[in-house]
This record gives C-alpha cells, sequence and structure tokens, in this order.
C-alpha cells in the first residue's frame, strides 16, 4: 500500500474514532470524481427531494413508469433445483469472466457470486420445517444492486457508486482498501484482496478485456456492466441460457422480461428490513 493510501487511512481512522463520522469528513478531503460519479451523485441528491424513488421495483404490483434504467435480476431457484448443475456453472463463468482469483484458503476467498444455504441466505424468513429440496439445495447470492446501497454512502473516496443504469459499480483506482462498504453491506456480498489477486489467476487464461485488480482493494459483482455496455446479457444470465434460471432487465419497464416474470411468480428478498430495496429476488 502506497504512502498516499497509509496517509487517507490515518485520517479517516482519526476522525471515526474521535466519533466524528469519518467518512463524511474525509469525503470531503477528497477533490474530483468521474463524469458518471458526479453524474450519480447529483442524481442521488435530487431523488431525495422528489417522490417514492422504489416505485415498480420493491412493490411489483405497481405500474407507475420511471425513466431511465434501473437494472434488476431474478434468480428462479426452482431453476436451479431442477438443474443443480448450474449453481457451478453459473459461478465459474462469473468468476473466469472477471478475473476473479482462487485461493484455497477461505480468509482469502473473493467471491462476486457463490452458492450458499438457504438459512445464511435468508435469514428474515422462517427456517421451520422446510421441505427437502430446500433443505438439500443451495441458494446462489451475489451483490444485490440495492436502490438504496449503504455502501456508496459510507464510501469515503466515491469508489464504490451507483451508476445511471442503478448498477452499484466499483473504482478500483479509487479504493483505498477502507473496508467501510463491506461494514456497511448487510448482505455481505464484497471480498476483500488480502493477497495479490494476481497470484490466484492463471495468467495464461485471463480476460484480456476486463482488468485485473491490485491487493488491498474491496470487489464484488458488478451486473456485468461492461457487458451490458455492448448489449449483452450478464454472463451468468447467459450460462442459464433457456432454462431462464436467471432473468435480467429493466426493472422500470413495465412490459420487460423481468417485470413480466415478477407480476407471474411470488418472490422474496434478502433481508427486506434492511430498507435497502434490493434490485435481485428470488422464485421459491
Amino acid at each position: 500500500m502506497d504512502k498516499k493510501r497509509r496517509d487517507f487511512l490515518k485520517v479517516a481512522g482519526a476522525t471515526t474514532l474521535a466519533g466524528l463520522g469519518g467518512p463524511a469528513i474525509v469525503e470531503r478531503l477528497v477533490s474530483g470524481s468521474s463524469p458518471v460519479q458526479a453524474k450519480a451523485a447529483h442524481g442521488e441528491r435530487l431523488a431525495g427531494h422528489g417522490a417514492d424513488t422504489h416505485a415498480g421495483a420493491a412493490g411489483h404490483g405497481e405500474e407507475t413508469v420511471k425513466s431511465g434504467n434501473r437494472f434488476g435480476m431474478i434468480v428462479d431457484l426452482r431453476k436451479f433445483k431442477q438443474y443443480p448443475e448450474l449453481i457451478e456453472k453459473v459461478v465459474h463463468a462469473c468468476h473466469a469472466e472477471h478475473n476473479v482469483p482462487h485461493f484455497p484458503t477461505r480468509k482469502d476467498e473473493i467471491k462476486w457470486i457463490w452458492p450458499t444455504e438457504y438459512e445464511k441466505a435468508f435469514t428474515e424468513h422462517s427456517q421451520y420445517y422446510k421441505d427437502k429440496p430446500t433443505i438439500s439445495n443451495e441458494v446462489l447470492v451475489l451483490c444485490n444492486h440495492c436502490d438504496e446501497p449503504p455502501c456508496v454512502k459510507a464510501c469515503p473516496t466515491r469508489a464504490t457508486f451507483k451508476n445511471k443504469d442503478g448498477i452499484v459499480a466499483m473504482d478500483y483506482h479509487r479504493c483505498i482498501g477502507c473496508r467501510f462498504c463491506m461494514a456497511a453491506c448487510p448482505y455481505g456480498a464484497r471480498s476483500f484482496n488480502w493477497l495479490d489477486p494476481r497470484v490466484g489467476l492463471d495468467m495464461n487464461h485471463i480476460n484480456r478485456y476486463f482488468p485485473t485488480r491490485m491487493r488491498g482493494v474491496v470487489e464484488k459483482c458488478n451486473f456485468c456492466a461492461e457487458r451490458i455496455g455492448l448489449g449483452k446479457k450478464p454472463k451468468c444470465v447467459e450460462v442459464c441460457g433457456e432454462t431462464r434460471a436467471m432473468i435480467f432487465g429493466n426493472l422500470n419497464d413495465p412490459n420487460s422480461e423481468i417485470r413480466k416474470a415478477l407480476k407471474e411468480n411470488y418472490t422474496i428478498q434478502r433481508k427486506p428490513s434492511a430498507g435497502t430495496h434490493p434490485s435481485v429476488f428470488y422464485i421459491v
């Protein structure tokens, strides 16, 4: 970690310990932001003075049409129970696409999308007398790309920000490794590079079109923003193919495939009481 990062962390730590709200104060010490970040921040400020910003997303009975995009995803657990091999296929495809390193020890693990037990995925839902398929099958979890992302508010450098499409994205060059975003995320959807991630990659088989990261930064799922910009589907959705185990689309468009699927199926979300309004829905 270079001298600038160390100095910044000292300031952030001191202000937090002093009870002055580290992220809020340190943010004023950092100048400059990318045009996308500045626009996103400006949009969030304006949203605070407008009408309900979650119409047509958290409650899929609403038909309010909103301008712009807010991309979301449906994970159909019924399909993953039917095609259990899909879970490993999705994880491998996502991690290969984004040069996610593999380390053998759990404490060094980096995850963008991964399987977990039902109880860990849906901690606020009843765990009593679950059916056998639910007990025997795992749930795919990832960043929820929340409409009200606490990680964005906690980040002192705007390294994590919500872009114009509602995707919670990362600017790895801005990340100072303070891990405020990890502490703020109620879903445990972020990983920290304790080791040089390039050591955990086969450099002969990496995706040359996506950057590798460096030691000391946080990373997570980005909804394949780089693919969406090219008119492609997220890699996980593409891999699921005709099974439609994962559906992706614009939550602000009432005629989109994802909105139609939400109307036709009962869905749940992870930790709804957190008030983050996740963009990932699960058909159980």
